[in-house]
Formats: C-alpha cells, sequence, structure tokens
C-alpha cells in the first residue's frame, strides 16, 4: 500500500513536498516513481528514483524544479517541487515498481499506486 500526501493550493513559483509512505512490501527493493494526470489526459511520468536511491530520473518539464528523493528507513518517497507553474496543476500519483532491473518512466512496470494528491498552482 502506498500512501500519498503532501499536495495543496500554491501561488506560481512557489513549492510544495510530497510524500509517500510505503507498507505492506519490501520497500527498499522496488524504483518508485511519480507520475500525475490531469482530466482527460493520460497519467504521464513525472520523477523516478532507483531502489538504493543513487539514480534519479525527470520529466524534461520537471528537470531543475523538482527532486526525487527516497528514504528506505522510513519506507518513503519523496517529490520536492519548486518554482511551480499552473502546468504542474495534477493528480500526483506516486508508484512501485515490479522490482525491475532497470528504471522505468512508463507505467506499465509499476504495479503498486497510491491513491493520489490534487496540486494545484494558481496563476
Amino acid at each position: 500500500q502506498l500512501q500519498a500526501s503532501g499536495g495543496g493550493l500554491v501561488q506560481a513559483g512557489g513549492s510544495l513536498s510530497l510524500s509517500c509512505a510505503a507498507s505492506g512490501f519490501t520497500f527498499s527493493v522496488h524504483n518508485m516513481g511519480w507520475f500525475r494526470q490531469t482530466p482527460g489526459k493520460e497519467r504521464e511520468f513525472v520523477a523516478a528514483i532507483s531502489w538504493g536511491g543513487a539514480n534519479t530520473y525527470y520529466t524534461d518539464s520537471v528537470k531543475g524544479r523538482f527532486t526525487i528523493s527516497r528514504d528506505n528507513d522510513k519506507k518513503t518517497v519523496y517529490l520536492q517541487m519548486n518554482s511551480l507553474e499552473p502546468e504542474d496543476t495534477a493528480v500526483y500519483y506516486c508508484a512501485a515498481d515490479r522490482q525491475s532491473k532497470r528504471v522505468s518512466t512508463t507505467l506499465q512496470p509499476y504495479e503498486y499506486w497510491g491513491q493520489g494528491t490534487l496540486v494545484t498552482v494558481s496563476s
């Protein structure tokens, strides 16, 4: 089970920090990802981190603004979002993959999903 939190309303240029707490599975062996979705659009990749935290990946639109990290002792993955833009408005989902060797930026390899947390950025 994954429980995401930290969403809310923020003005453009502001910051938010999302958290995703895991339970019920061995968190430390799974690559983790953050995805987002807006109404009428497909869920899209935002960021991912390898099981040990050594490797991170970002979609181009958030590079330099978002930072993904994890704490395996706390079984939690984070997404620090800075310089937020109205285009970042979406429901954000965390996900754990199927213990793949390679970190994926697509949805299919991810088997556990959180319930989503809404981020709204006002202009």
